[in-house]
């Protein structure tokens, strides 16, 4: 199988992924983790067909990461269990930096506006 097969297999499995269960991890940790505009700007920009596919690929992956409820160290530990999700993050939005455009972070703004007002 060529390379670019393969980063087309992962980018459908993780994007598939994160389609099911992004959004209400996100609501999840509204609030309660520093990195969820940053996820939530990683989601617009790895939607974005003028995104390049490795950097689809590379966001899709931490988005799918962030998701999946078993990683390396458990969610809910507390102080500790979202650490390992935001450096896949970080990293994820070092290589992707210069593809997240200011109305990627807009629109993350203004979801996480949105769900600010929502009732709890």
């Amino acid at each position: 199988m060529s390379n670019s097969t393969e980063l087309v297999g992962k980018l459908a499995a993780n994007q598939n992924t994160v389609s099911r269960g992004f959004w209400q991890k996100a609501r999840k940790t509204l609030g309660r983790v520093p990195f969820t505009e940053d996820a939530v700007a990683a989601f617009y920009c790895a939607t974005d067909s003028a995104t390049p596919l490795p950097i689809r690929a590379t966001l899709f992956g931490a988005l799918a990461y962030f998701v999946l409820p078993i990683d390396a160290i458990p969610d809910f530990m507390l102080g500790l269990g979202f650490t390992d999700d935001a450096a896949i993050i970080v990293a994820a939005l070092t290589a992707a930096k210069v593809h997240i455009t200011d109305a990627h972070r807009e629109k993350a703004r203004a979801w996480l506006l949105k769900e600010a007002a929502q009732p709890a």
